[in-house]
């Protein structure tokens, strides 16, 4: 167990960023652990995102922009979303009955082997066997890494660590980007044999395995929080009811439990409208890319390894541009909630994220677009996601935070899965080929903002509240 002090004598509560200096060295410890964990789990997430059509392409051996590569992509994508789902609702019990440190250990080596495994995939079916139970262990790494933040910090310094914890994310997104150009240079030069086994994306896969480093250290020097530890306690003593009575007791309990009902269920459309936006528009940007660029990288006489390696840096840059932008907007979304309040920064930056989006997918043309254009809608899209962080955790009480911030931020993936096949029908209206259909499917997509906006005249204001117990 890591020496650590404890708790800091009692001190006047402080606003803003200030509030960050109450936090102890164990603090800022748990805070580097959870970072590290959770950016580890978001590089995973985005290998994913950039291997997906190379990957598939090379198992149905057909080119990257073929069509059925595209659908097959929408089927690994929402499979894998699915497995999120499950996987996180599924942790985010776990969470509350055994102990928000044994599960983020179990969630991180369930992400960690099958990402490594998939690089060892023979056709497009094991692929997706593999993102499933990949999708298992991302799930659940959120709810854990951000319940265990958010009950460990002091209550003033909570938002504003749970935004960096956040914002920290773009860096296991970029760390995602930087070596999918590096292999797409590598495989311009020509260092990937055309036909050999070995390829990129096999290579991006193989090293999603180090986040299992990161086990040893999890388990043997974080402890649990003392608020689910003084549950616990008071549930075996019997000075306090427990939801044990099933597997799933505090699930079915937070189910039929005011106010925290009804707070879950309009949770759920708040993440869900965020997740769709993301995940169902926002992460096929470097697609967009690709059929935007094809024709003019055709046209300036690249072809074979070539024109794939060209292609594969700029979907990286891509990415990278993309989360770049992530992060200064989630920093921005932890500031602006800290004056406005929660509700009213979430509808901000909804109405902008539409619009960003929007913008992106219609009018990217060229290669000067890329650097503008994707970090602005990674600026607005991204930012959501870092007050998920901060509001989530303090909707529930403990015995149901688990449960109740890992259900929202993970069943809102299984909702996802169903709108990427819509999402995936849409350019049939516009047409069958080419980048406008695609274009105009993802513009049609952006309304599901909206639902997100709508969510929250459901919702309480939390600014400057303690977590409920």
């Amino acid at each position: 167990m890591a020496n650590f002090s404890a708790s800091p004598d009692p001190i006047a509560p402080r606003s803003g960023w200030a509030s960050l200096r109450d936090m102890t060295p164990y603090h800022w410890f748990v805070f580097i652990i959870c970072c590290l964990a959770w950016d580890l789990d978001c590089m995973d997430q985005q290998l994913f995102v950039l291997a997906r059509d190379p990957a598939l392409a090379t198992l149905m051996q057909r080119p990257a922009n073929d069509p059925h590569v595209g659908a097959m992509g929408t089927w690994a994508t929402a499979i894998f979303l699915i497995g999120w789902g499950v996987g996180g609702i599924g942790f985010g019990v776990l969470g509350d009955r055994l102990g928000r440190v044994k599960t983020l250990t179990a969630t991180i080596a369930l992400y960690a082997i099958f990402t490594g495994l998939s690089a060892l995939s023979i056709s497009e079916w094991d692929f997706m066997l593999y993102r499933l139970l990949t999708g298992l262990g991302v799930g659940g790494a959120f709810a854990s890494a951000v319940v265990l933040l958010a009950e460990t910090v002091p209550d003033n310094a909570r938002p504003y660590a749970l935004g960096l914890f956040q914002a920290s994310s773009v860096f296991g997104n970029c760390a995602a980007a930087l070596i999918n150009m590096y292999l797409g240079a590598l495989q311009k030069g020509g260092a990937f044999p055309e036909d050999g086994w070995l390829t990129p994306w096999r290579v991006m896969f193989l090293i999603g395995i180090l986040p299992g480093i990161l086990l040893v250290v999890v388990q043997f020097t974080l402890r649990e929080p003392e608020k689910w530890v003084a549950m616990r306690i008071a549930e075996q003593t019997g000075t306090r009811p427990s939801p044990w009575k099933a597997f799933f007791g505090t699930l079915t309990g937070i189910f039929t439990t005011p106010p925290w009902n009804r707070r879950l269920l309009a949770a759920l459309f708040l993440t869900g409208a965020g997740v769709i936006g993301l995940w169902g528009i926002g992460f096929f940007s470097p697609r967009l890319v690709q059929l935007a660029l094809q024709s003019t990288l055709e046209a300036e006489g690249l072809t074979g390894d070539t024109l794939k390696g060209e292609i594969s840096y700029w979907r990286g840059v891509t990415s990278l541009v993309q989360n770049a932008g992530a992060f200064f907007g989630i920093f921005a979304f932890s500031w602006v909630t800290g004056l406005l309040g929660r509700r009213p920064t979430f509808a901000l930056f909804f109405v902008l994220a539409m619009l960003s989006t929007a913008t992106t997918f219609l009018f990217l043309n060229d290669r000067s677009d890329i650097f503008w254009m994707i970090p602005m809608m990674g600026f607005f899209q991204l930012a959501i996601f870092g007050g998920y962080a901060i509001y989530l955790p303090e909707l529930f009480p403990t015995k149901f935070r688990s449960t109740g911030t890992s259900f929202c931020y993970n069943a809102g993936r299984v909702v996802a899965a169903g709108g990427l096949f819509v999402a995936g029908e849409l350019p049939k209206l516009f047409g069958t080929e080419g980048v406008e259909p695609f274009r105009y499917a993802s513009v049609t997509m952006c309304g599901i903002f909206l639902i997100g906006i709508f969510s929250l005249l459901f919702l309480p204001e939390t600014k400057d509240q303690p977590l409920p117990e």
